[in-house]
């Protein structure tokens, strides 16, 4: 049972490398420095549960311009777990979230729980596992994302997401141990993406483009740069064929699968254009 010891508060960006270890423990291979960016998203979505003054559970409740927001990080240690804590950091992130059209990526087991709180299943989205080529490739219509100006990285992506997250976006790119990559016709991107350090090998998120063959150049540039035995990880909606088909070519295996979710209108986006999608996260 919860005691009157446990209290939920906001909390700053140095408390929150702990959160990343908790995901990490729950096996969801976060990037080494994804929680900088992730809080420049929003600085004030993020809520710990304490227990005489323990901290034991976590939720980020990321609220964009506009009125969207995305839930994610809901751990509860697992010697805390069916007291009663999960269910306060819910409320929490769920009023704090209150008038948005608030999307999630759950587990595919705790849907029906999900459906309770108003939430209905878009579509699955599939975390695939395949490993580096090694090979470094020289392609002359790909350029590094160093060449790029934000305006135009912000004018491509925000086509990909219900809202604009600009702050979010800025960070992104500029991650730490990561290699990004665009193409561009004409001076507009119509392809790009990025991939960094995780916990374990290296994720590819996102990776947008207009063309399956464009989402295939990136893709073989960036697995250039992990090794053979080195992990290489995407997230794929499975409603779009042609990404199904870009990580089986590459003999990816499927690692495990989440449900994505809306408490609104499904927002309307380019799925068959999502090859790989930015965060199980925050969206």
């Amino acid at each position: 049972m919860i005691t009157s010891n446990f209290q939920i508060k906001t909390v700053s960006r140095s408390q929150l490398d702990m959160v990343i270890d908790w995901a990490a423990q729950e096996g969801w291979n976060p990037g080494l420095n994804d929680i900088g960016a992730y809080y420049a998203a929003d600085n004030n979505g993020f809520f710990i549960g304490y227990l005489n003054n323990e901290p034991i559970a976590s939720i980020s409740a990321i609220k964009y311009s506009g009125s969207f927001g995305f839930l994610g990080f809901y751990i509860v240690k697992p010697r805390y777990r069916n007291k009663g804590f999960g269910l306060k950091m819910w409320q929490a992130g769920m009023k704090y979230l209150k008038g948005c059209n608030i999307g999630l990526d759950g587990v595919i087991e705790q849907q029906d729980n999900y459906k309770s709180s108003g939430f209905q299943l878009a579509y699955n989205n599939i975390r695939f596992q395949g490993y580096g080529s090694g090979q470094i490739i020289t392609n002359p219509k790909i350029t590094s994302l160093n060449q790029v100006t934000i305006k135009q990285i912000k004018k491509f992506e925000k086509g990909f997401f219900p809202v604009p997250r600009p702050q979010f976006i800025e960070k992104w790119i500029q991650l730490p141990f990561s290699h990004g990559y665009a193409i561009l016709e004409e001076g507009d991107i119509k392809a790009y993406g990025l991939m960094r350090k995780c916990k374990e090998g290296y994720k590819i998120a996102p990776l947008f483009a207009e063309e399956a063959g464009q989402a295939q150049q990136l893709f073989e540039a960036f697995i250039g740069h992990a090794q053979t035995n080195e992990p290489i990880f995407i997230d794929i909606p499975e409603i779009n064929s042609n990404a199904l088909e870009l990580v089986k070519s590459h003999k990816m295996t499927e690692v495990f699968q989440t449900a994505r979710m809306y408490t609104g209108e499904f927002p309307k986006l380019p799925i068959e254009k999502i090859f790989g999608i930015t965060s199980f996260e925050i969206g």
